[in-house]
């Protein structure tokens, strides 16, 4: 609320209201005082040095000095000494309070803008279109749909409603907050719906989740530019839909348009999505001919890129290529590593980054702690968890707690994750307890597994997938019926189990197979390879590790349902279809069987191949009969 928002920084108000400072009008002086500022705004210290000369000369209190002064203040982000000024000054118009709200916006103080405007309004200062766009902006970042609302009444009430960037920032914070009818009401009022106000609704359908609307909005328009067409990619592919995405990016080329660099980012990220490391080759290529400037935003996505689909040497190759390194750039190499299983080197670079000053985030601890628990790096995992917040002063969130429970998994050390998952009560999720009872089965500890699995049983916000994996988890104990009354209370609450997908990339290319797969035009050959490897693994040694296929079906059905899961399909296509030596590269939508992972060993052996599958969790880059896992995942 934003009236209610009002009295904290009313106290700062009577704090700073008496000013001791003289004031003076001299226009000379002030022109004076204005000229040295444009001259010296990108040094602090030349700034408050200034402004010490303005109070000398008592032309702090003139408004045009104290909005210039207030101005640089927020530009040099010395958003503290922004309001110590704005505090000091008698009387500020609307224009030191939007200067200020627009300071607060650009430091991420997004409540601080909304309380200040609430101020202003208590002030009886008459809003003007500016401050009102720059407070909605602080509603669409902070998705505070209360006081949107709130200052949506006071457009209507000021005589604002047809102001078009008003307009525009309405629509995009009913958008951001889900609430798309009334995005759509206050578009329609627009009375000139050109690029720029369909970009806005089309990128408030896509924020809902509406793609359909979305591409509505977008084939409605009678011109589009690169910004617009950018939007349209960057939102299928947020929304899952990568093939469209690609396919716009195509008939964006065809139209003749321009891509920029934030398109490349969008459409280097379906390819990341997709493993079609042969397109994603293809756009860095078709990026240098368009003179795009590889920087840390282009050069992320790059290593984001090449991680994702599997060539992680190329992916370091280039982050080694890039001059100035920001923490983005390490975060995505660091990721990248430790999804490949590279711990080490991930460890490395963390230290590099640390050694060259760039300040980890968040994101930088998740790739770490995941590259420790892949590594099975339990002591110095420990460490880094530790030195979240007593050295860097950032607070361990939920998914850094779920990778020291990972990292403790690996190792067996069961008794101490399980009593770290009861200290943190409710605020373990369910991938977290997803993970644990996955350590528990593999390190065949029943005790503790039926325990983690009662809790998830119990979780308020468990999805299909952990659903499947707690069905499986009894099924593997050979407890029937308490599987089958999870899979029945996961079809009452109206879930549907995700299908085994795999896909691989074949002469640019994108196949897909399911488990069991008849559809794909070469099925003959593909089965028919199938059966070769089956029979040539067996003389290796193979044998069915038919208690991973989790039915109550006889073991001769059980070979069956494995033999023909979706990664063994991909691959007897690759087989075919590539010429010897050729590394194979396969993405699976969910976790790796311990059957197909056992089978693709022999298979990379057998044929002599390296083939590089991506699951739900990791890499596994199997050759000469081994896999990078160590066979844990």
């Amino acid at each position: 609320m934003i009236i209610s928002s009002v009295p904290a920084i009313t106290l700062n108000l009577q704090h700073h209201s008496s000013n001791p400072y003289s004031t003076s009008n001299d226009p000379y002086l002030r022109r004076n005082v204005i000229s040295l500022l444009l001259k010296n705004r990108r040094n602090p210290k030349h700034v408050q040095s200034i402004h010490g000369h303005a109070i000398k000369t008592g032309t702090s209190q003139d408004p045009f000095v104290a909005f210039e002064l207030l101005r640089q203040y927020c530009k040099l982000n010395s958003i503290d000494h922004a309001t110590k000024l704005f505090y000091y000054t008698q009387n500020p118009n609307v224009y030191l309070y939007t200067s200020l709200i627009d300071g607060f916006v650009s430091f991420g103080s997004y409540t601080d803008a909304i309380n200040l405007f609430g101020q202003m309004v208590c002030g009886h200062i008459l809003a003007d279109s500016y401050v009102v766009t720059a407070v909605l902006k602080a509603c669409v970042l902070q998705r505070a749909l209360g006081s949107g609302r709130e200052v949506h009444g006071l457009v209507l009430k000021y005589g604002l409603s047809l102001d078009r960037s008003i307009a525009l920032k309405l629509v995009e914070l009913y958008g951001k907050c889900g609430v798309l009818e009334d995005a759509w009401k206050v578009f329609d009022e627009i009375p000139e719906r050109d690029v720029v106000a369909s970009t806005v609704m089309m990128g408030s359908c896509f924020d809902c989740g509406m793609v359909e609307e979305a591409v509505g909005v977008f084939n409605e328009m009678r011109s589009r530019d690169t910004v617009c067409w950018t939007l349209m990619i960057d939102g299928l592919v947020r929304n899952g839909e990568f093939n469209r995405g690609l396919e716009m990016f195509r008939e964006m080329q065809v139209k003749g348009v321009r891509p920029n660099a934030v398109t490349f980012v969008c459409v280097l990220s379906a390819c990341s999505q997709l493993g079609a490391l042969e397109l994603g080759r293809w756009i860095h290529a078709y990026l240098g001919k368009c003179d795009i400037e590889v920087n840390w935003f282009v050069a992320g996505a790059l290593i984001n890129m090449y991680s994702r689909c599997g060539d992680i040497d190329e992916a370091h190759v280039l982050f080694d290529g890039v001059k100035v390194k920001d923490v983005s750039t390490y975060n995505s190499i660091i990721g990248g590593l430790a999804m490949h299983g590279k711990s080490i080197e991930a460890v490395e670079l963390f230290r590099e980054m640390l050694t060259q000053r760039v300040r980890p985030n968040g994101i930088t601890f998740v790739g770490v702690l995941n590259a420790c628990s892949h590594g099975g790096l339990v002591d110095l995992g420990c460490e880094i968890f530790q030195s979240m917040k007593r050295v860097h002063g950032i607070e361990p969130a939920v998914e850094h707690y779920g990778c020291l429970v990972d990292i403790l998994g690996r190792v067996g050390r069961l008794e101490e994750a399980f009593d770290f998952v009861l200290r943190m009560g409710g605020q373990a999720d369910d991938k977290m307890l997803c993970s644990l009872l996955s350590a528990c089965k593999i390190h065949r500890n029943i005790e503790i597994g039926e325990k983690v699995a009662n809790l998830l049983s119990e979780h308020s916000g468990i999805d299909s997938g952990s659903f499947i994996m707690l069905s499986n988890f009894y099924a593997s104990l050979g407890r029937w019926n308490k599987a089958a009354e999870v899979r029945e209370k996961m079809e009452k609450r109206g879930m549907i189990k995700e299908p085994g997908c795999s896909s691989i990339e074949v002469n640019n290319a994108i196949h897909e197979f399911l488990s069991g797969d008849l559809r794909h035009p070469e099925r003959k050959k593909i089965y028919k390879k199938l059966e070769e490897l089956n029979y040539l693994a067996k003389l290796e040694g193979y044998s069915p590790a038919t208690e991973v296929a989790l039915h109550d079906i006889d073991d001769e059905q059980k070979e069956l349902a494995l033999a023909v899961h979706s990664e063994r399909l991909a691959i007897c296509y690759g087989l075919i279809s590539t010429r010897p030596f050729t590394t194979l590269r396969v993405g699976k939508n969910l976790r790796i069987c311990a059957d197909c992972h056992a089978m693709i060993k022999l298979i990379a052996k057998i044929t002599r191949r390296k083939i590089v599958v991506r699951d739900r969790n990791r890499f596994h880059h199997f050759e000469n009969g081994d896999c990078s896992c160590d066979d844990y995942w």
